[in-house]
């Protein structure tokens, strides 16, 4: 069969290339379709072992209150985030490596929503959690993805002791 008899037109062919290679990017960055095991950061929480829960405020002013968290290796927190401001946030955990990569994919897909067990994105007024186990003494970096929003300083960190 020739390329030109298909049953599908050329605009619906460049509309599968283009969901294709957003899907693609979207999974290079991160987990956005599977996988969503321990990683380096530590791993999804279970609800009826949170140790702690915390109440972050994505405000005004391109900051998230508070931006300097304390946590133990082992330790599941349940991160209340609420959407103080007039625009669109999200709050992504991950090394620094990983939100700037992210980061880039972001600038190219502005629209992404994010729904996933290391990320939220929550719209004006809106409130959210996610719960996270910290499997690892390690830094773990937060930040606000949307363009613009992570250049401005919309960012943060859990610092995770050994115990």
């Amino acid at each position: 069969m020739k390329f030109s008899k298909l049953p599908f037109s050329k605009s619906s062919t460049l509309v599968a290339i283009a969901l294709l290679a957003a899907s693609s990017a979207a999974s290079a960055a991160g987990a956005h379709g599977g996988g969503h095991g321990e990683s380096s950061i530590g791993k999804p929480g279970v609800a009826a072992k949170v140790n702690r829960t915390i109440q972050v405020e994505m405000a005004n002013g391109m900051r998230f209150k508070p931006s300097a968290i304390h946590a133990k290796k082992g330790e599941t927190i349940r991160f209340v985030l609420k959407n103080t401001d007039g625009v669109k946030h999200e709050f992504s955990l991950g090394t620094e490596q990983e939100l700037l990569d992210h980061y880039e994919v972001m600038k190219k897909f502005p629209d992404m929503e994010h729904d996933e067990p290391n990320k939220i994105s929550l719209a004006p007024g809106k409130q959210g959690e996610i719960i996270w186990q910290f499997t690892k003494a390690v830094d773990v970096d937060f930040a606000c993805l949307h363009p613009g929003h992570f250049d401005a300083g919309m960012k943060g960190q859990v610092k995770v002791a050994a115990k």
